[in-house]
């Protein structure tokens, strides 16, 4: 496939992640996911405004859904709030069930000890994909140290703090 043809179904060559229209993503759920940050909380909102799923045959009444297909889209649901792709998905749920204890909270604590889900929770992003950027672009420090992985691990006692030339950005 051609480069814009890649563009246009949103995929990416560098970066594993999904950069194609996530309005479409929450209306698929059902569920508002809060992808667009402050957007979601305004009128502007794309679930608001179809709240039925994207596509040809959406505005179809909605069959109910089997057990698997109810399992299916809560873990796409997972996977689209975190702003995974499915391999990366697919590693984490293995070091979940690895681990003592229930897999599932498992699951849900190793995603929320990314770094740029830590971000997103102390305030600095409206969004993951905000939160991603802002750790990309290297404005954390933890424990003294530049990390500019989103994926990083945080460990409960790490000391994440912005650095120093960052704190100018109005953004932060």
């Amino acid at each position: 496939t051609t480069a814009a043809a890649r563009r246009n179904e949103g995929e990416s060559r560098t970066m594993a992640r999904y950069i194609g229209p996530v309005c479409r993503l929450c209306r698929r759920e059902d569920a508002k996911l809060f992808l667009k940050g402050d957007r979601c909380y305004t009128d502007k909102c794309g679930y608001e405004r179809r709240q039925y799923p994207p596509g040809q045959h959406g505005q179809a009444r909605r069959r109910r859904p089997s057990d698997y297909g109810q399992q299916l889209r809560e873990k796409q649901k997972v996977k689209r709030m975190y702003g995974l792709i499915e391999k990366q998905f697919r590693g984490y749920y293995y070091k979940a069930a690895r681990m003592k204890g229930v897999t599932g909270e498992n699951l849900l604590q190793l995603l929320e000890r990314r770094l740029d889900n830590t971000a997103l929770r102390s305030g600095f992003a409206s969004s993951h994909a905000e939160a991603r950027q802002l750790v990309r672009h290297g404005h954390f420090l933890v424990n003294g140290k530049k990390v500019n992985i989103p994926s990083y691990q945080v460990r409960p006692g790490d000391v994440i703090e912005v650095r120093e030339k960052s704190r100018k950005v109005q953004k932060i």
